[in-house]
């Protein structure tokens, strides 16, 4: 592999399944007992590396996908669809003899969130040796973003020994880092670890950290907290700082995105790494809100992995903060004008163009 990269992504991958829902259907319609008349199913790539790293190559950012599959049905297609979009973006793909294939039944009514049902697979394997920092410093890396560790068993075993390990790397190697993270199942072994612990484990080596409210909530609250409300916000936001991150975005779905950065001038500049901003009094001690863009919503699958493109193309560009997450919500809101994840993903001159002739917001 000879050709120069921005951004790496890196950790889940599956194939999603998608049933697709005629427009009247309503989530109430799901029920035990019930027959829901459905159309075609759409079948496209899905996890972090797929939705966040097809969306940041839609978007013109120079991305290299890195994850495992098993050697099956599942894994050959997964090969053939990313093959559709560049034959490049598969070079970092590995297929495991005798794994399964992880995929994802994708239950998205247009009313409602999205249900999964989902089988890891190979990605419950994968380990910090599955990276290769010093090559892809040399393939001229800036950035390396990784998602998912709820649902990938090495990353969550040992307090997070594996994921920590890979950050440590990837930092070493002047290369930025970033996190995402999935909802939990409540019945899963994942559920059952500190991921408090895990996350102070962590976050000293993540650059930014991108997770949604409900994940936060879930992992460190023990009170029910179904609301993002400011003070809750910022209270999350506040103690991610604390444990070392430098940005923390929340996603809130379709209530927009919230983003606080940390005050200091000197954990975002050259302890940053290679995509560090450049213009450090616009990103020190940053708080923004902003709303999610009015969009006819199809399907949610991927929308948040999609934001967080978003953003991170935003930062490898040099932009604002505000920029950044005016991005992200473009970017998310692109997402969910189409079934799956990324197809409704242009290239940021059109969601520019989009934004510049007045595309309103939920504030609007």
């Amino acid at each position: 592999m000879t050709r120069s990269i921005d951004i790496a992504v890196g950790g889940h991958i599956c194939l999603d399944i998608i049933p697709q829902f005629p427009t009247s259907a309503r989530s109430a319609d799901i029920a035990p007992g019930k027959l829901v008349q459905v159309g075609p199913a759409l079948r496209s790539t899905g996890g972090a590396v797929s939705n966040a790293g097809l969306a940041l190559h839609r978007l013109g950012i120079q991305t290299a996908l890195i994850g495992k599959i098993g050697d099956d049905e599942f894994g050959r297609e997964i090969v053939q669809i990313l093959n559709g979009h560049s034959p490049q973006l598969t070079e970092h793909i590995v297929m495991t003899p005798g794994q399964t294939t992880s995929y994802s039944i994708v239950i998205s009514p247009p009313d409602a969130d999205r249900i999964f049902l989902h089988c890891p697979g190979a990605n419950d394997t994968f380990t910090a040796k599955d990276v290769d920092p010093e090559q892809l410093g040399a393939l001229g890396a800036r950035m390396f973003h990784f998602g998912y560790p709820p649902v990938m068993r090495q990353m969550y075993l040992d307090d997070g020994y594996h994921l920590a390990r890979l950050m440590s790397k990837l930092r070493e190697h002047g290369i930025t880092t970033s996190l995402d993270m999935c909802s939990v199942d409540p019945s899963s072994e994942a559920a059952n670890v500190d991921w408090r612990r895990i996350l102070e484990n962590v976050l000293p080596q993540v650059d930014l950290f991108l997770p949604s409210f409900d994940e936060l909530a879930f992992m460190l609250c023990d009170e029910d907290w179904d609301q993002p409300t400011h003070d809750r916000l910022v209270q999350l936001a506040t103690e991610m700082l604390q444990m070392g991150a430098a940005v923390v975005v929340i996603k809130l779905g379709d209530r927009g995105l919230f983003v606080r950065t940390t005050s200091s001038a000197a954990r975002l500049g050259e302890k940053m790494g290679r995509a560090a901003p450049g213009q450090l009094d616009e990103w020190t001690d940053q708080e923004i809100t902003l709303p999610s863009f009015c969009v006819q919503s199809v399907g949610a699958t991927g929308a948040g992995d999609c934001a967080v493109a978003g953003f991170l193309m935003g930062l490898l560009r040099g932009w604002s903060p505000r920029d950044c997450a005016r991005a992200a919500a473009a970017v998310g809101a692109a997402s969910v004008e189409a079934a799956d994840a990324t197809s409704g993903v242009p290239h940021w001159s059109e969601l520019e163009k989009r934004i510049a002739a007045g595309w309103k917001t939920a504030r609007s």
